[in-house]
């Protein structure tokens, strides 16, 4: 019975989401409970590269187009990704029946080392600790890659915790991140077919 209303829930995690501004468009298709399959297009390469790591990771099917005014700056394309990735996530998780809600993620990568924890609890965290030796990779400025999980958590409404615990390599350390991500994502978003009850002893997340 109770694997029965996981898959009744499994079917209706699928978020078709847009989001336009003066300053930017996006249009963002998803669903938890794909495979990994997905098709980025920014305008910005690293971004892209870092969106697909996540997606690939999480195990979601993800289509993501965006436009911005990046002649001028990424910030307002890559933050206004983040807020409507963050809000497809919402979405596509409703009130949470039967998920797992925490996810943990230890990522290495050669040198580096990242932990990422989530708590899909429905109160916006941030805690980025996280100090890069680099400034920018290619044109990328990487102060972004907080500005766009700060976008992410304050829209999906989660609980985020990302330490970077060594690594001398930024690129390394981005990456180990974004997989991080995507990973524990995967882990607290799970149905769980022990229960299809709100993870809460609130009743409401």
């Amino acid at each position: 019975m109770v694997s029965n209303k996981g898959e009744t829930m499994k079917k209706n995690r699928k978020v078709d989401w847009r989001r336009k501004t003066k300053e930017t468009e996006v249009a963002l298709k998803l669903n938890l409970d794909g495979s990994g399959r997905h098709f980025i297009q920014t305008g910005i390469p690293f971004f892209d590269h870092m969106l697909s790591l996540l997606a690939y990771h999480s195990g979601m099917d993800l289509s993501l187009k965006a436009r911005g005014d990046i002649s001028v700056d990424a910030h307002h394309t890559v933050e206004d990704v983040g807020i409507c990735m963050g809000e497809g996530l919402r979405k596509a998780v409703g009130d949470g029946k039967g998920i797992q809600r925490y996810g943990m993620a230890m990522i290495p990568m050669d040198e580096t080392l990242v932990s990422v924890a989530i708590d899909v609890s429905m109160r916006p965290c941030l805690v980025f600790q996280m100090k890069l030796r680099r400034s920018k990779i290619g044109s990328f400025d990487l102060e972004l890659v907080e500005e766009f999980f700060r976008a992410v958590c304050n829209h999906a409404r989660i609980t985020l915790h990302i330490n970077l615990l060594y690594g001398k390599n930024s690129h390394h350390m981005v990456e180990a991140v974004f997989k991080g991500f995507g990973r524990a994502l995967r882990e607290a978003v799970l149905i769980d077919k022990r229960s299809s009850q709100i993870p809460s002893t609130k009743g409401i997340l």
